[in-house]
């Protein structure tokens, strides 16, 4: 991921549709699901310490935010309602999430179907 060094210019949090609404000053516009930033959360917990350790995500689907939480002029901090908080979302990560928005889930569907897992929440 290559640093771009946007800011965003508005953030908003669509609970009901489990949509986090992203605009940045380079003019460009993101509507991310809950379940997308949740399965791509830049924590250690989800993308390990190093390469090849990261922890496929499963049963996702229904994640909502519970709160934002701002971590100084940089990031955000999302607190989901399955407990995870520890993902420190930079602006360059979010927006590197709306660029890449198509390949990445498309990828994370792929690792799913793989891995014969389901993004539905065990019953």
């Amino acid at each position: 991921m290559t640093q771009t060094k946007v800011r965003p210019t508005d953030i908003k949090l669509h609970q009901k549709s489990r949509m986090l609404e992203v605009a940045f000053d380079d003019g460009s516009h993101f509507n991310l699901p809950c379940e997308y930033l949740r399965v791509y959360s830049p924590s250690a917990e989800v993308r390990g310490h190093g390469p090849g350790q990261e922890v496929l995500q499963v049963g996702k689907e229904n994640v909502n935010i519970a709160n934002i939480e701002p971590v100084g002029s940089y990031a955000v901090c999302l607190h989901f309602d399955d407990g995870h908080n520890t993902g420190i979302y930079s602006w360059d990560w979010l927006h590197h999430l709306g660029t890449e928005q198509a390949r990445l889930w498309k990828e994370y569907l792929d690792r799913l179907a793989q891995a014969g897992v389901t993004r539905k929440p065990a019953a």
